[in-house]
């Protein structure tokens, strides 16, 4: 076979800062998912991208592209709406757990397709793992009775659903391109396009623990993938919300499912059920369902589908969750508030305890973590608890402690922390 473009001539186009046509952009990711294109000259492509970025033609048309190398997902058999949250990542970032089956409560149907964690930050399904008997592989045929029945699905992506994606997100990550704003957005939307929901909420994460540190790149990047779903037909809207320090008190595996039931039972950390209340206001607006979602988190109506989304995936939602077996509390050394509590070091203590994985066949440990009994804004006294580390390995402490070095600052002045949402954009 004859191929249409060159490799060489599509990578000097982007390095000498060219613009890249719509069959140019089309060619090379169908040849790359084809093996036609060899990983070193689309690690050379990805890095003219990086250095020399994308206009918003282009970056829609590699979203595209990128959809169209795999399957989609068709929900129109279904009698309810369909919508769709996703978020870049962050420590104790456990929103989706009582996210989907509230906002399933109210008769929309929430597909969740979710991934796994690597580094410091956790992975969905490596959370709700920690509930005995739960799967996280469905078919699509199950996928779509369990949302039919239930309302809310949270399962791994099948391998079918952009496939050239997972080939260049697995390049990016050792090629030192994954920070781009271009890859980055049209990474996560051909996913979420190619789920083929109605909607979708965006909640991009700003601050240390967050993959966008400063306000106006996430700004950047947000405006950018709402542009992509809005180009593709979706109903895309997007938070920026802050990631500065921890989204509430436990961060972890199964730690992270306790306090999301918590959330579910009418109760939780005053951020997580914030941000969870505002994701469920956005995402059943966009169906056309104008309501206070704390009504079915204190009328048990949300825990009552949640019960129902565990047992669809062979889960048992009143067994007991797993607890790690070493425990190591941290305490104050002074009189004070807390002033600085820096997610990012906590992301690591949790990862380094076993909450985390390194590679991606690492093992996790359902009941690795930390627990924050201090958090920012709140007052100390010499002697009280900060943090509590959990792990099955007491060797992991010493590690997790040197990630938290300077990761707390106690001082006589409380800082102002308002609201965990930052902005909006439509």
């Amino acid at each position: 076979m004859t191929e249409k473009f060159d490799a060489v001539d599509i990578i000097r186009t982007k390095r000498d800062r060219g613009e890249l046509s719509v069959d140019q952009i089309n060619w090379v990711i169908d040849a790359y998912t084809r093996g036609v294109v060899a990983e070193e000259q689309m690690s050379a492509l990805a890095m003219a991208i990086f250095l020399n970025g994308m206009n918003p033609d282009e970056i829609s048309q590699w979203t595209t592209a990128m959809i169209n190398s795999g399957e989609t997902m068709d929900f129109s058999s279904l009698s309810k709406p369909t919508t769709d949250k996703h978020s870049t990542g962050g420590v104790g970032d456990k929103i989706t757990l009582p996210l989907a089956p509230l906002v399933a409560s109210y008769g929309v149907a929430v597909p969740q397709l979710s991934g796994r964690g690597l580094g410091h930050t956790g992975g969905t399904l490596d959370k709700l793992e920690a509930i005995p008997g739960w799967r996280a592989n469905l078919s699509n045929e199950e996928i779509l009775a369990q949302l039919e029945s239930v309302g809310a699905v949270i399962c791994a992506a099948g391998s079918g659903l952009a496939p050239a994606d997972k080939k260049l997100y697995a390049l990016r990550d050792i090629t030192s391109t994954v920070e781009s704003i271009p890859l980055i957005s049209s990474s996560i939307m051909s996913k979420k396009i190619a789920e083929g929901t109605d909607s979708l909420i965006l909640d991009v994460k700003v601050g240390s623990g967050a993959f966008m540190k400063d306000l106006q790149q996430a700004r950047q990047l947000a405006s950018t993938m709402v542009a992509i779903g809005k180009a593709a037909g979706t109903n895309t809207v997007a938070l920026l919300t802050d990631m500065s320090v921890p989204l509430g008190r436990k961060i972890g595996n199964a730690l992270e499912v306790e306090e999301s039931v918590e959330v579910l039972a009418g109760g939780g950390p005053a951020d997580v059920v914030e941000l969870t209340v505002e994701l469920a206001r956005e995402m059943l607006l966009a169906t056309g369902i104008e309501v206070d979602p704390r009504e079915n988190l204190e009328n048990g109506r949300a825990m009552d589908s949640w019960k129902a989304m565990i047992r669809a995936q062979d889960g048992d939602p009143d067994a007991p969750l797993p607890t790690s077996k070493h425990t190591e509390t941290i305490y104050a050394d002074e009189d004070g508030v807390v002033s600085e509590l820096d997610a990012l070091k906590v992301g690591y203590a949790s990862w380094k305890l076993g909450a985390g994985r390194a590679r991606k066949e690492d093992p996790v440990q359902a009941g690795a973590g930390v627990t924050i009994h201090a958090h920012i804004g709140e007052a100390v006294k010499a002697g009280d608890p900060l943090l509590t580390l959990h792990t099955d390995d007491e060797p992991r402490f010493e590690k997790a402690k040197e990630s938290l070095e300077g990761a707390y600052a106690i001082s006589t002045v409380a800082p102002a922390r308002e609201s965990v949402i930052l902005d909006r954009i439509s």
